[in-house]
């Protein structure tokens, strides 16, 4: 019996050794719609805002279809002194943005590199260095207080927009693994004992 308990413990901390990341990771998450521009438009245009966290490295994924409102102009993550419903300056713009109505766009952004901020996020909220800059975008996604969104000539404040929340951390998820694996083995260790 001490045993398999000794095994299920091992396995729970390979089990989470192996989700614990190298270095900090983080994700936040959004759907783009219309409603949720401020002021909000009546775009049938969607999509979805991926953006991933790993160390320095911040990689942005969207993918957006049927843009009603022409080609974007531009596309960027705003953030961070306000919560849904308001507006903010942009943070990160993202270059090479297609001119599609629908379509994928991946960026690769190294936080530590200043030019990746617009001036304003990094001189406002940053105090003019990049590691200030990024600490601020942190915090602000963290907080709930960040967005994208996507631009073109009929919504330039925005046609689609998600206001990005975080999800659990693998550490976490991690955690909770673990502590399922635990309860499993105790209930499994009380149906032998009975």
């Amino acid at each position: 019996m001490k045993t398999q308990l000794w095994r299920r413990m091992a396995l729970a901390g390979a089990l989470l050794g192996a989700a614990t990341p190298a270095g900090a990771q983080k994700q936040w998450v959004g759907a783009m719609t219309g409603a949720q521009e401020v002021p909000g438009n009546p775009s049938t245009a969607t999509g979805w805002a991926d953006i991933f966290l790993s160390g320095h490295i911040l990689t942005v994924n969207l993918v957006w279809q049927g843009l009603l409102g022409g080609n974007p102009a531009a596309a960027h993550i705003h953030c961070c002194i306000s919560a849904p419903g308001t507006n903010v300056g942009v943070a990160v713009g993202f270059p090479n943005f297609p001119a599609v109505l629908s379509g994928t766009y991946t960026g690769i952004f190294d936080l530590t590199d200043p030019t990746v901020y617009t001036n304003g996020f990094r001189n406002n909220f940053g105090g003019g260095t990049a590691a200030g800059a990024e600490a601020a975008l942190i915090a602000g996604l963290d907080a709930g207080r960040g967005y994208t969104n996507i631009h073109n000539a009929t919504w330039p404040g925005g046609e689609i927009r998600s206001n990005v929340v975080a999800t659990p951390e693998p550490a976490s998820m991690a955690l909770v693994a673990t502590g399922l694996l635990a309860f499993a083995g105790v209930g499994f260790k009380r149906r032998r004992s009975a």
